[in-house]
């Protein structure tokens, strides 16, 4: 789009001393200050020495394609995910080796014997499809780690709940699972400007920045997933429980759960839900793709792009929540089922996919809660 200029001299916001911005780098800087209130979409600014204006001459599409505040890996490319993969395998396997010694066993004792080769494939294998997706999605380590609590959470939490893993193991393993994505993530690929407070080129960096509207987002991600597990643990669930989760030890969890004893792990999941899907999903401007989407004429349009306007005529911002819900709503379903499956004893196919489900039900209504909550008016 062509620069939009707006000369300091006749801003008003700057004062009655811009006569002299001529001479005055003072006064230039103020009036940078005071386009930037109202640039919130246009983020790449630039001074012109000569006369003073300042100029708006870019937009910030998408806070995840942005240039990243820090300093990017010397690494050649080629090396480089094989490398997150090798650091995550690497850390999953150190740290849960220690816990198991810390704890006792005590996940061995509720855990499978992977006896095949063809078990041992499908873990490691998903494994490395979450590591390349996060990789190849251009998620920075904070996006990784959020999607590694939605994704692993749930397994964790059933664990924790109905078969006597205490707290702290529990706490410990989801740990484990975080810091295997985080750390390799953090150390060959620096954050996005989304996550860094200091970063310039972000949209609505002042909704980002505000603490009441990041509460009120992370409420409204725990609310909803706390009402779809209490409406889970309250109807199918418990049968489900009893009938596909052989050698389950206790099921006084489900028929006691209440909004309280649930907040902890809602409001995990909420935090996780809004810095993973809500962020983002602020952080996008405005692109080209925007204006020629307004520009859209059925009359004049082919057949074939009526049908990828009615299939996929959504914003960069629409897009950018609607990939990043889908994203969470498959990892999560697919990782709880195959944890509870193939390492949980006793756990059969179809008690997997129902576990699984109100986790993946409850991923795809918060996505369309905070839709609507940043929905531009």
């Amino acid at each position: 789009m062509p620069p939009l200029r707006r000369s300091a001299k006749k801003d008003p916001a700057v004062g009655t001393t811009s006569a002299n911005l001529d001479g005055d780098a003072l006064n230039v800087d103020d009036s940078a200050r005071a386009l930037e209130s109202v640039a919130t979409n246009l983020e790449i600014l630039e001074t012109n020495r000569d006369d003073g204006s300042v100029a708006a001459v870019g937009v910030v599409p998408d806070a995840t394609a942005m240039s990243r505040p820090g300093r990017p890996s010397k690494l050649p490319i080629a090396v480089q995910f094989p490398l997150v993969t090798i650091l995550s395998f690497s850390i999953s396997s150190l740290g849960y080796s220690f816990l198991n010694e810390w704890s006792g066993g005590e996940l061995a004792n509720v855990g499978k014997t992977l006896n095949t080769w063809e078990e041992v494939g499908a873990l490691a294998g998903w494994r490395i499809v979450e590591l390349a997706l996060g990789w190849f999605a251009g998620f920075d380590s904070l996006d990784v780690a959020a999607l590694n609590l939605l994704a692993h959470g749930p397994a964790i939490s059933l664990l924790s709940t109905f078969y006597n893993i205490s707290t702290p193991t529990a706490l410990s393993a989801l740990g484990i699972e975080m810091l295997s994505t985080f750390a390799p993530f953090q150390l060959l690929r620096p954050l996005s400007g989304a996550h860094v407070r200091e970063a310039k080129n972000v949209a609505n960096r002042e909704i980002l920045t505000d603490i009441p509207i990041q509460a009120y987002t992370t409420l409204l991600s725990a609310m909803i997933y706390g009402i779809t597990l209490f409406s889970a643990l309250h109807t199918y669930l418990p049968t489900s429980f009893a009938v596909y989760f052989e050698g389950l030890p206790d099921l006084t969890p489900a028929y006691t759960a209440n909004y309280l004893s649930l907040l902890p792990v809602a409001l995990a999941f909420g935090f996780a839900a809004r810095s993973f899907i809500f962020t983002p999903f602020t952080a996008t401007g405005r692109s080209k793709e925007d204006g020629k989407l307004e520009q859209f004429d059925p009359v004049t349009a082919t057949l074939g792009e009526t049908v990828l306007y009615n299939l996929w005529g959504y914003t960069t911002r629409g897009k950018v929540i609607i990939l990043r819900t889908a994203v969470v709503m498959v990892m999560t379903g697919i990782s709880t089922y195959l944890q509870c499956f193939m390492t949980i004893g006793g756990v059969e196919p179809r008690g997997a996919a129902s576990y699984a489900g109100p986790w993946v039900v409850a991923s795809f209504l918060t996505g369309v809660a905070l839709a609507f909550v940043g929905e531009e008016p």
